[in-house]
């Protein structure tokens, strides 16, 4: 990206991260054609994605106020889609991590994605679901 890694995890970094992940997952092979059917293809309808889903992270990382949804419900009305997409979704989470955060920033940020990202599968393909802050 020619740009400085970010050493900390802030609201900014977070929205550079929507930004180069977001236009990664529109074009993905498998993840494209679910989010692009959800979100939909027009740029104002990504942009209100982007945003809605930085603040989560933002709530998520920073504890910051201002995230009004429900992770597992907008999740458990997804149509079905094969459990190895999660894994997908992370390599190219982790690939847009270390393009905008310095390792150490980038490696917290991937923990809680993986803890999401296993609590979903489990509330979607059987087990338990425990969301929420740690």
């Amino acid at each position: 990206m020619g740009n400085e890694l970010q050493s900390e995890i802030t609201r900014a970094g977070i929205e550079k991260l929507m930004e180069v992940f977001y236009e990664r997952v529109r074009v993905h092979k498998n993840l494209g054609p679910i989010f692009n059917g959800i979100v939909g293809t027009g740029t104002a309808e990504w942009a209100a994605h982007k945003a809605k889903i930085a603040d989560f992270w933002a709530w998520m990382l920073l504890g910051e106020q201002g995230y009004a949804g429900n992770p597992l419900m907008a999740h458990v009305d997804i149509p079905p889609f094969p459990q190895e997409f999660f894994e997908e979704w992370l390599v190219l989470f982790d690939e847009c991590l270390q393009e905008v955060f310095a390792p150490q920033s980038a490696a917290i940020y991937l923990q809680r994605a993986r803890m999401i990202a296993a609590n979903l599968q489990r509330a979607l393909y059987g087990g338990g679901f425990a969301c929420g802050r740690q």
